[in-house]
């Protein structure tokens, strides 16, 4: 059975693992190098620090991915908007893995105050993510072509938005 909840230090060996993949194979981050363990852990406590979810799937103790939200600018009129980041180990694609992160992740960042939940995907041919995020109800805002220059070719990021809770239906509460 599929467990998701919030990570925690002893994860940061998979998430790590589980990056550094990606990193390596994939073009849904534009990072070459992959990151450290402490470098993940140090990413990892900014999310926390900043009271945003960052969560883990795990089946039978082994962690499948992770996903955790970030604030999308450091500027104060962005702070109803956030940032999605979902990364699942290879063997964990096509299980609806990514899709129930999505979804707890949506839920977590609602009530962290969230209003409007972005994604940045890596590559317009990822579709695994493209249709993920579509299927929770993300809706494509547009792409930019050629973005990024990673395994010798040009790539593109999908940008695709979606609103929390009442979104921009009505003004954050005083003070906020």
């Amino acid at each position: 059975m599929l467990t998701l909840r919030p990570s925690c230090d002893q994860d940061i060996p998979a998430i790590t693992a589980i990056y550094g993949h990606h990193v390596l194979h994939g073009t849904g981050t534009f990072e070459t190098t992959p990151p450290t363990e402490a470098d993940m852990a140090a990413r990892r406590a900014d999310v926390l620090a900043r009271g945003l979810p960052h969560l883990a799937a795990e089946r039978e103790g082994r962690v499948l991915g992770f996903a955790y939200c970030q604030w999308f600018k450091p500027r104060p009129a962005y702070r109803y908007s956030a940032e999605d980041s979902i990364y699942l180990h290879p063997d964990a694609t096509g299980q609806g893995v990514g899709g129930k992160l999505l979804a707890a992740l949506m839920h977590q960042a609602e009530a962290a105050g969230v209003r409007k939940l972005i994604a940045v995907i890596g590559d317009s041919a990822n579709a695994g993510s493209i249709g993920a995020h579509r299927a929770a109800g993300f809706r494509q805002v547009g792409v930019i072509k050629s973005c990024g220059w990673k395994f010798g070719r040009w790539l593109d990021i999908v940008m695709m938005d979606r609103a929390l809770g009442e979104g921009d239906s009505t003004a954050p509460e005083a003070g906020q």
